[in-house]
């Protein structure tokens, strides 16, 4: 395998938490159809647990794993927000700091305008 570590840092994985599957999957497709994200996991059954207005909350929800380039990422959020349902929805994106160079560029394919 060939990685390309300069090259990773121009992609990111952002992390959303959505309330059921069919919600992730319409934001999913929204972003992929969009081109502002190459691929969307949705992992089903995590479970949260976190403090939101004064009280403890545990929730069933879903998690978005989307693959994308950094300077997509502002739009991205843009979007994420008017879709999603939760006043403030977790989106959280982390560098890459390296990753095969191939699927690299099928993100980037998959990304440009």
């Amino acid at each position: 395998m060939v990685y390309f570590p300069a090259m990773a840092r121009e992609y990111c994985m952002v992390f959303c938490t959505c309330p059921d599957a069919d919600t992730a999957a319409s934001i999913a497709a929204a972003l992929v159809d969009q081109k502002l994200a190459a691929c969307v996991n949705i992992i089903n059954g995590i479970r949260s647990i976190y403090h939101w207005e004064g009280q403890r909350q545990c929730d069933e929800e879903c998690l978005m794993l989307i693959k994308t380039r950094r300077d997509r990422y502002p739009d991205l959020e843009d979007r994420v927000r008017i879709l999603h349902p939760y006043e403030v929805p977790e989106i959280i994106a982390l560098p890459l700091e390296a990753g095969l160079a191939s699927y690299l560029k099928w993100v980037d394919a998959r990304t440009r305008l």
